[in-house]
């Protein structure tokens, strides 16, 4: 069983949008295509933990390296 936390900053679709800098039928796109940022269903309103966007970020980091012969 899952434990909620009940201190969770919770964000609907176009607060977690406006914070990921997409547009918010972007994550619905996503949510579609299961692109791993969960949400919670309440009712018709999806719901996004503060938390989970952070750590979808965080995820998201991509390590660049820059080859001495090329630049």
């Amino acid at each position: 069983m899952t434990i909620f936390d009940t201190n969770a900053k919770m964000l609907d679709r176009t607060e977690a949008a406006e914070y990921l800098g997409v547009k918010p039928l972007t994550l619905l796109q996503w949510a579609h295509k299961r692109k791993h940022i969960p949400y919670y269903k309440i009712g018709r309103l999806a719901k996004y933990k503060l938390s989970d966007l952070q750590e979808f970020v965080n995820k998201s980091k991509q390590q660049v390296t820059c080859d001495s012969a090329n630049g």
